[in-house]
């Protein structure tokens, strides 16, 4: 890493000042996040980016102290932006995009990917690029941001594009092999993840490996009409790996999934990823999306353990337990992507208020789909609740602590709506039945003189 240059350690030491700042701010869960510290913060940092613009020059890459702090300022704010609720603003953006790039990374490493992995990534890509280039047109936020975020967009679009093309070479033939053999080397890593014996779940698995490897001819693939396609590396190279994964499963069975060696990185990469299923299950009313600052510089350190993509042990070798490592590894990647990817934009200080309207509508949902029968006593309890949610606004707004008004006003406000009409839907549904009642009542004649009559 180069040196800091003269000019650049004043601009330095006030980016490690807002670091220290963001990170004190992080750690602070005695009151909710406001938005004009974020903002205060976001303004500070923008004072600083301005003058070391003026410092460097465009066409120069740079990669000293003062750039890696800067990204973590960046990740931090964005973290803290999503935490806020402005999920549609640029800086949002920035955390996502980084950690789209590690998983982009280590499938373009892992070459096991198809097309409908790569789907998503390029629909999100360009759902965030919207997001980037509406501030551009609206300047809310410095160029030099705008053309940040732009870059690193248009690197995830290169990986994505050297992914696809990597596909493109794939016989036509030969894809649905290909996807079939994606599918088992998945299976397998996540099995050689597990503990305990896994002879039950390895050994459909084998056969159906077996199976494949039966259908090729002199080592190949055919296809239609005993035709050699082409791009045959591509599919026997990954069946080899899955016999490969396979065996170390195997071999494994009787001793620990992992070298001793490296046990320390596989326990950590297991609570990581505990930890990680949980809030994916809890996220609606535990999350702060700053407490995934910690996990991604985790999980950041041990992939900087790696050597030429393997973990090494204090000799410098390979020890057994890799396809383990690397499957916890790109799991917690993904799990960190897929909480920043479903982060709503509602503010931390009214997510209580969005969670419980969101539990109240899906009860009353509940409840109209099944219908009755059921009286104005049972509806109580969601009118009460509904009651209680209209009351904390005012000017048919949410206010916060500190008089400010948070983001997710709009979604709120919606639910809250919803929530209402489905009471009054259920509220007729239920004098609909009591009419058809009241009508069946006057059919019937309860005095008996027809029977009466007929007696006399």
């Amino acid at each position: 890493m180069a040196p800091v240059p003269q000019e650049e350690l004043p601009i330095l030491e006030a980016l490690i000042n807002i670091r220290n700042r963001l990170t004190a701010l992080k750690k602070d869960r005695g009151e909710f996040i406001k938005a004009s510290d974020v903002n205060q913060l976001y303004q500070a940092v923008v004072k600083q980016i301005t003058k070391l613009n003026g410092v460097r020059d465009d066409n120069t890459a740079y990669n000293n102290r003062l750039d890696t702090t800067l990204a973590d300022v960046f990740s931090l704010l964005s973290l803290f932006y999503l935490t806020i609720g402005k999920t549609r603003d640029a800086p949002a953006t920035y955390c996502q995009i980084a950690s789209m790039r590690q998983i982009l990374n280590h499938m373009n490493e892992s070459a096991v990917y198809n097309e409908t992995d790569l789907a998503p990534f390029h629909k999100r890509l360009t759902e965030l690029r919207q997001i980037v280039q509406q501030d551009g047109e609206h300047p809310k936020h410095p160029k030099a941001l705008t053309k940040l975020l732009e870059r690193q967009l248009n690197e995830c679009d290169a990986i994505v594009e050297q992914l696809q093309e990597s596909l493109a070479v794939l016989s036509p033939e030969l894809v649905p092999v290909h996807q079939k053999l994606v599918t088992i080397r998945r299976q397998l890593v996540a099995l050689a993840a597990k503990g305990g014996s896994q002879k039950a779940d390895l050994k459909p698995l084998q056969e159906e490996l077996r199976r494949l490897d039966s259908t090729r001819v002199d080592g190949k693939f055919l296809g239609p009409g005993g035709v050699i396609p082409s791009s045959q590396a591509i599919c026997s190279s990954l069946l080899e790996e899955c016999f490969e994964i396979a065996q170390e499963i195997k071999a494994n069975e009787d001793s620990k999934n992992v070298a001793s060696s490296l046990k320390p990185i596989y326990d950590r990469l297991s609570e990581i990823r505990f930890e990680l299923e949980n809030l994916v299950m809890t996220h609606r009313w535990s999350l702060r999306e700053t407490d995934l600052w910690n996990y991604s510089l985790s999980l950041q350190e041990i992939d900087r353990m790696r050597v030429d993509g393997k973990f090494v042990d204090s000799e410098g070798n390979r020890p057994p337990g890799q396809y383990v490592l690397l499957y916890l590894l790109r799991r917690c990647y993904g799990l960190i992507y897929r909480l920043l990817s479903s982060s709503e934009p509602v503010s931390e200080e009214l997510m209580p208020i969005a969670n419980k309207l969101t539990t109240v509508k899906k009860c009353l949902n509940e409840v109209l789909k099944y219908g009755g029968p059921f009286n104005a006593r049972d509806l109580y309890p969601y009118q009460l609740a509904l009651f209680q949610i209209d009351s904390m606004r005012k000017d048919g707004r949410f206010i916060g602590m500190d008089g400010s008004i948070p983001e997710g006003q709009g979604i709120i406000n919606a639910n809250l709506s919803e929530c209402h009409e489905l009471v009054e839907m259920l509220k007729e549904s239920m004098d609909e039945g009591e009419t058809e009642e009241e009508e069946d009542e006057e059919d019937y004649d309860y005095t008996g003189s027809d029977d009466d009559d007929d007696k006399q």
